[in-house]
């Protein structure tokens, strides 16, 4: 049976961000522990295991702690491998990152962004008023976003001078659009992100490029769904104690 396309794109992108020539997903109940210290699946010196579809894939910063995972790890579903509570009791963990979802958007399936009576303007990622919005956010939610980091011009819906919310995207390897999107505090539970983040995946896929949508927060997730996106992965990251 042939591959779902958005599954077969996002293994490539996370098989190259492993950095490590040769990586690949494995089969359900064996995922691939790779040992990378350069890999872009979690922070340096943690292990990264990124599930997608069926099949796992794991990097390890070291031999010791390749092994142990292996180990530890085979035999779980994909769901497990992914759960912090799980890997927790199987191996010694000073820490977690995630889960995070990981969604993707088929170039034809971007859903309408609904009716708020707010418009979409853009603005430079360099903005002064973009500056505001992520100091208004606060440290947590402004990187949980990603919008510091974004290569493409910036959606936002505005009162004024205000930003309310903004959406762009940051171009990673394999003509991938990662979405970064956030809302000011007072103005959240009112559609404004989905329609920034409408006009940012708009753009992305009139780019060629394939919109991910990385989140962990439940309202994040709730608009990429709407918007269209299918979570097909999680990533979930881990400091070996």
């Amino acid at each position: 049976m042939p591959m779902d396309p958005l599954v077969s794109r996002a293994r490539a992108l996370w098989q190259e961000l492993a950095a490590e020539p040769g990586a690949a997903f494995g089969t359900p109940g064996h995922p691939e522990v790779l040992v990378a210290p350069d890999s872009a699946l979690a922070p340096p010196s943690w292990v990264g295991v990124v599930a997608v579809g069926d099949a796992a894939l794991i990097a390890a910063p070291t031999d010791r702690a390749a092994d142990s995972v292996r180990s530890a790890l085979t035999g779980l579903t994909t769901a497990a491998l992914t759960d912090p509570a799980t890997v927790a009791r199987l191996l010694p963990v000073a820490d977690t990152l995630g889960p995070a979802a990981l969604g993707y958007l088929a170039p034809d399936a971007l859903r309408p962004a609904g009716r708020t009576g707010a418009s979409v303007t853009c603005l430079a990622p360099e903005h002064a008023a973009l500056r505001a919005l992520l100091a208004e956010a606060g440290p947590s939610d402004a990187g949980e976003s990603g919008l510091a980091d974004v290569t493409s011009p910036v959606f936002v819906v505005r009162r004024g001078t205000e930003v309310l919310a903004a959406a762009g995207y940051e171009h990673w390897p394999r003509d991938t659009a990662h979405l970064c999107v956030l809302t000011g505090p007072d103005a959240r539970g009112r559609g404004l992100a989905r329609q920034a983040a409408h006009a940012a995946t708009a753009h992305a896929l009139a780019a060629g490029l394939l919109p991910q949508w990385r989140a962990r927060p439940p309202a994040s997730r709730r608009v990429a769904r709407a918007l269209g996106y299918r979570e097909v992965g999680r990533q979930l990251s881990v400091r070996p104690a």
